[in-house]
């Protein structure tokens, strides 16, 4: 939902090139409405991106922008003050409509799940994110992310459970403390884990399941070779992946504890070896994604201290 103030500035810019035509006012209102946004004078950037919405034709550039930025600055007008639920309600209709046109704009996507969350709406968040899993129009790594956040939820419910004192207790075993897991003494919290448990890694599976060579074979990259705009884009395909291997080895834990707690000593044998053999692969995708996040803040760096150079020089 966020938009940094480069990304703003860009935008600007790119508007106000070529400000003449038949969408003259359009972009005017635009261009006014993202400096509003900028400064956080929502109410103004409200009215002149909901002008700009009526004025613009809904396919052309300025009609776009006006009708993205509306949902934004929605959206940041709920964060500011959470009674403001209508503001949500419409953030999330803009948002679609923005994704009616571009199904690809993961933003906007993960921006409604944020206000349906926030709305506590949980049977439609969950069917917004299982429609997404689900499309196979939109990239991999997109259906990934979602299904990861189905996982998500169902890793914290099995959590929640596992870690409550009364099943999680602390005991010595051959000098050392050591965890032991004890079945809870309700049933129907054990027959919950079970099926968080279960769905958990169903939906998790699912999400590795759409790993492509490209981040199969990613180890050894050499983000030096990259360029800006390559880096990226090998960030957003690797980093969804990364968070499914995460709640997969956290999900192979929990497999691990529920097995102790019906005395399945294979299982949960089974299961830690299971989990290890994860935590190794998250580990592996972890150590690319750092590396690609490490020379973008090195770039990063070298860009303004070149800036602060020229300026000094011009001084």
């Amino acid at each position: 939902m966020k938009i940094s103030q480069a990304g703003i500035l860009v935008i600007i810019a790119f508007l106000l090139v070529g400000l003449t035509g038949c969408n003259f006012f359009a972009r005017k209102d635009v261009v006014d409405g993202a400096e509003a946004f900028k400064n956080r004078k929502f109410d103004e950037a409200e009215k002149l991106f909901r002008r700009a919405v009526q004025r613009a034709p809904e396919d052309s550039v300025e009609g776009k922008t006006a009708r993205l930025f509306l949902a934004r600055t929605l959206h940041s007008q709920f964060a500011a003050n959470r009674k403001e639920t209508a503001k949500a309600e419409e953030a999330i209709i803009e948002y679609q409509k923005v994704l009616a046109k571009d199904p690809k704009d993961n933003s906007s996507f993960k921006a409604v799940a944020n206000l349906m969350e926030n709305l506590d709406k949980q049977d439609e968040w969950k069917k917004w994110l299982t429609d997404r899993s689900e499309n196979t129009a939109i990239p991999n790594e997109q259906r990934a992310e979602a299904y990861t956040s189905l996982a998500s939820k169902e890793n914290t419910c099995a959590n929640e459970i596992t870690e409550d004192p009364g099943v999680k207790k602390t005991i010595q075993e051959d000098g050392k403390a050591v965890f032991k897991f004890s079945k809870p003494e309700d049933t129907a919290k054990l027959d919950q884990l079970k099926g968080c448990i279960e769905r958990g890694l169903s939906l998790i599976t699912k999400a590795l399941e759409l790993e492509t060579d490209e981040v199969k074979n990613s180890k050894g990259l050499d983000v030096k070779s990259l360029s800006d705009k390559d880096l990226k884009a090998k960030n957003d395909v690797l980093k969804p992946f990364e968070s499914a291997r995460s709640y997969h080895a956290s999900l192979l834990i929990q497999s691990a504890r529920l097995a102790e707690m019906e005395g399945r000593t294979p299982d949960k044998d089974r299961f830690n070896q299971e989990k290890d053999a994860a935590k190794e692969k998250f580990k592996e995708l972890g150590d690319i994604t750092k590396a690609i996040r490490d020379e973008q803040e090195e770039r990063q760096k070298a860009k303004e201290e070149e800036a602060n150079i020229t300026a000094n020089k011009n001084k």
